[in-house]
């Protein structure tokens, strides 16, 4: 009957409504989560970039290292033989 039409009209009007509320606080979830992921995107290429960077000034040292105590080396054999001249 027409009253219970009109019932019925209204109970899916008022959930129309909420399931509205709710698509509008799930839009806004997601957007927040997509700038948030974006944010860190950024921030783990900059720290990728630092990385690399790093990386790249530990092989400059090790190499540096390796040449200076090779140099060591040098110096003190021939002090050595300085020495054993002597």
């Amino acid at each position: 009957s027409v009253g219970r039409a009109v019932s019925s009209c209204c109970c899916f009007c008022v959930q129309v409504i909420r399931l509205e509320g709710q698509v509008s606080r799930y839009k806004a979830a997601s957007e927040n989560a997509e700038k948030i992921e974006d944010e860190l995107k950024v921030e783990k290429r900059k720290l990728q970039r630092e990385l690399r960077s790093a990386l790249d000034r530990i092989s400059e040292l090790e190499a540096s290292n390796t040449h200076l105590s090779k140099r060591l080396e040098k110096m003190k054999a021939n002090r050595n033989a300085l020495l054993a001249q002597q």
